[in-house]
């Protein structure tokens, strides 16, 4: 009789098995599909981020790093979604010494930021980066680019464009003549 348990048991255990296991395939088939989606610079933007800041080149990276590495890449986020972020895809680390208690930090592998980061870039509003990007120039939130903030950006980017180039670029975009390019107008040169 104890055999037949035994051997129950045993069914369900490797039907569990067969379960998660066609759940990491269906997952990273998945994350591959997602990630076909990137462009090949938004793929390496997402591996410098975590290279760079991944301090002590473990190939894992912790709340910090994770915070540092998205806000690099764009993402700016509250504490609690970071931390919701490594509750959902993080590790508990490793104690450095098994016979010293240790409170273990969660951490991200790379793949689990690629695959937390594609996720995030693709669900991106393309309008609200152009809005954020707008934000940018528009230096005191007069909602409105002028030729001084033009200026501004060229200088802070190292362009060296000579001042009737910017006040072209101006020309060429305000929509209503008033000297300036409004959001509507930026939203339209950007989403063109």
């Amino acid at each position: 009789m104890a055999t037949f348990g035994t051997s129950t048991n045993q069914q369900r255990g490797d039907l569990q098995r067969a379960e998660r296991e066609r759940e990491r395939i269906e997952r990273e088939n998945r994350e591959r599909e997602e990630q076909s989606q990137l462009s090949e610079e938004q793929k390496e933007e997402i591996k410098e981020a975590f290279h760079l800041f991944d301090l002590d080149k473990d190939l894992k990276i912790d709340y910090h790093e994770l915070k540092v590495a998205m806000k690099a890449l764009g993402f700016d986020l509250p504490k609690a979604e970071i931390l919701s972020i490594l509750q959902t895809h993080g590790a508990p680390s490793e104690p450095p010494n098994p016979n010293i208690p240790h409170h273990p930090r969660l951490l991200l592998s790379f793949r689990d930021f690629q695959s937390v980061m594609t996720q995030r870039i693709l669900a991106r509003d393309p309008r609200e980066e152009i809005l954020r990007a707008f934000e940018l120039f528009d230096e005191g939130g007069k909602g409105k680019i002028n030729l001084n903030d033009l200026r501004r950006v060229a200088r802070e980017l190292g362009e060296g464009l000579e001042e009737e180039e910017l006040a072209a670029m101006i020309e060429e975009f305000d929509m209503d003549s008033d000297g300036a390019i409004n959001r509507e107008e930026f939203l339209e040169i950007c989403m063109q």
